[in-house]
């Protein structure tokens, strides 16, 4: 019985989308919104581009970069953990593909869209249903008035649940295969071994085709997965622990100045009795008396010294 690998890391996943056209274009034909007619037909590999990258995140995301015959830029990663700044180094990413399509004595209609498909083994979306998150640059009054060039799509990968085979078969299936099959699995479900793509792809997981340096880089790579982890975890702790004190302190300061504002108004009211028996004749030393204030501080609040 076969063993496989998880298709997430990096080795892993480069082999099947980065080795395989054939692959790779029904993953994008699968998952990205295409318009009719526009599907990938041929692609060709493109080195992935030297960006910045967090300290959390720069062995733990694993890319493919493509493109289309036509001209299309495809690019597609895989982000074990999310971090704060992924959104916009995908941006980045796609934003650089899309101005290096043009040297300085090229027209600007010669540039072709750039789509960016980025698989999230974490959610991070929680207050939204959908595991699958769109971005384009649309009118803010008319959701049919299109800036073409950036075309940016988030998966949830926690989030996915297959229901239906028949909507969106590939997509279904291509996400039953980023989240079903890891080291444990043994038997993989009937439908990917009966489709040509995923069974393909399959193959291409199971442990005796990969070299033992290939063994070695898997590993270290799920150790960093697991590091990385750690480390934001540690972070996000040191946040939460950070925002209660911050809380707190806005606690504080509101107790503060409520105590301020009693203490003004009872100094107020103080004044007020001060002046009241001071207009009715009274001695400094009898409004002390009377109030119990020492003499200084009926001076201070009458505003004159003896």
């Amino acid at each position: 019985m076969a063993r496989y690998l998880d298709p997430k890391a990096d080795v892993t996943f480069k082999k099947v989308f980065g080795e395989h056209k054939n692959l790779v274009m029904s993953l994008l034909n699968a998952l990205l919104p295409l318009d009719e007619g526009k599907q990938v037909e041929s692609i060709e590999y493109l080195p992935s581009e030297l960006v910045p990258r967090t300290p959390t995140s720069k062995n733990t995301i694993v890319d493919v970069w493509c493109e289309e015959t036509g001209g299309r830029k495809f690019i597609v990663e895989m982000q074990m953990n999310w971090t704060a700044d992924f959104r916009e180094r995908v941006l980045f990413n796609a934003s650089k593909a899309y101005v290096r399509q043009l040297d300085k004595s090229e027209q600007y209609n010669l540039l072709q869209p750039v789509y960016a498909l980025n698989f999230v083994n974490k959610v991070f979306e929680p207050g939204m249903d959908g595991y699958y998150h769109y971005y384009r640059m649309v009118h803010s009054q008319d959701s049919g008035k299109v800036l073409e060039g950036l075309h940016l799509v988030f998966i949830e990968l926690p989030k996915f649940k297959a229901k239906n085979l028949t909507e969106k078969r590939m997509q279904v299936l291509w996400l039953r295969f980023l989240t079903e099959i890891d080291e444990k699995s043994r038997r993989p479900p009937a439908e990917l071994l009966e489709n040509p793509q995923t069974n393909q792809a399959l193959e291409i997981l199971e442990e005796s085709a990969y070299s033992e340096a290939e063994m070695l880089d898997y590993d270290r790579y799920w150790d960093q997965v697991r590091r990385d982890k750690a480390l934001m975890d540690e972070r996000d702790a040191a946040r939460a622990e950070l925002n209660e004190i911050y809380v707190k302190l806005d606690e504080a300061h509101v107790k503060l100045d409520e105590a301020h504002a009693k203490l003004d108004a009872a100094t107020e009211r103080l004044r007020q009795t001060v002046f009241n028996l001071k207009e009715v004749g009274m001695s400094v030393e009898q409004i002390s008396k009377v109030t119990g204030l020492k003499s200084t501080e009926v001076e201070t609040l009458w505003g004159y010294t003896k």
